[in-house]
């Protein structure tokens, strides 16, 4: 039995609530060929879902920051290995995305005056420290800081649920490697789906605190997602040389894609907040582990890059 068997079987079992452990893995894509509309006439669906590479480069390194300053409060052995796997994904998932901005740029799309702000956002106003002198002791920042992260995998979670499930997209003939990055990335994001929950549930203190901070973070989060994902939307079509100002961004376009099924719907992003807001909640309870790990044993972009590991190591 193939490793990625194994950890499809395992995963099942996970499903049904024994321990699954999370590695990161290579990953190899190819942008040579990529058109800037990578969902043929489909212009707003396009960069709607393109903003993912406007937030994700800063936003996953300053995961991966907070993480890194909060790894010596944790004494759950399982536990440590599982942020530790979810850093390695985070940083990949980086990378990867930082990659897709190059090509963008390549295509005369340059995303830089909006990404300085994001950069700001997560290196100055969610930095180690507090911004403006904000005098919030370091304990209440780094738990604050991490509830944030709890509540934006929430949504990367049903995003990457979306993106596994989304049949709609495939008929829209898209671009084979960007549709394999997001559902690479979308099925890591449900394979981790819990660990950023859980990281804040055991550093975030305890009891009735513990609970309204993480209802603080989703309200945050929340709105602060919904206007980066509009203005990002926003200045991409009315940078995209090849509409040169014939289209803007608009609810109108917006939905007539959610129609097509080919953006998640205004309901299933909704819904995880009060999801979220339930005192018993649990990530655990967000797509399909097994779902998730049977795409990841079939990714063009893992299988490339698994096999030029393995010619290297016969060479």
């Amino acid at each position: 039995m193939s490793t990625e068997e194994e950890r499809t079987e395992n995963a099942e079992s996970a499903d049904h609530a024994e321990h699954y452990a999370i590695t990161p893995r290579r990953v190899s894509f190819d942008w040579r060929d990529t058109p800037l509309h990578w969902i043929p006439d489909e212009p707003t669906a396009t960069h709607v879902i393109n903003v993912l590479h406007l937030l994700l480069p800063a936003g996953e390194r300053w995961f991966v920051k907070v993480f890194k300053e909060a790894l010596p409060l944790v004494r759950d052995p399982e536990l440590l290995k599982d942020v530790k796997g979810f850093m390695g994904q985070e940083a990949t998932h980086s990378v990867q995305h930082a990659y897709v901005l190059n090509h963008l740029a390549e295509q005369q799309l340059d995303t830089r005056p909006y990404t300085k702000h994001v950069d700001f956002l997560f290196e100055k106003l969610l930095g180690e420290a507090p911004p403006f002198g904000v005098p919030i002791p370091a304990q209440e920042w780094l738990r604050f800081r991490l509830s944030l992260i709890a509540a934006i995998e929430q949504f990367t979670a049903v995003l990457g649920n979306w993106v596994l499930h989304a049949e709609d997209l495939d008929h829209a003939d898209p671009d084979a490697v960007m549709l394999d990055l997001l559902r690479w990335h979308g099925a890591e994001e449900v394979e981790h789906r819990a660990v950023a929950f859980d990281m804040y549930q055991h550093c975030g203190g305890s009891g009735l605190p513990r609970y309204a901070r993480r209802i603080e973070g989703m309200v945050v989060v929340a709105p602060t997602l919904l206007w980066l994902w509009w203005w990002g939307a926003a200045y991409l079509i009315r940078h995209d040389p090849e509409l040169a100002g014939r289209l803007r961004y608009s609810l109108r376009e917006h939905n007539r894609a959610v129609a097509k099924g080919l953006l998640p719907t205004w309901r299933e992003l909704g819904s995880a907040i009060p999801r979220y807001f339930r005192r018993s909640y649990h990530p655990s309870q967000e797509g399909s582990l097994r779902k998730a790990v049977e795409y990841l044993a079939t990714s063009p972009a893992a299988r490339a890059a698994a096999g030029a590991v393995g010619r290297a190591a016969l060479s």
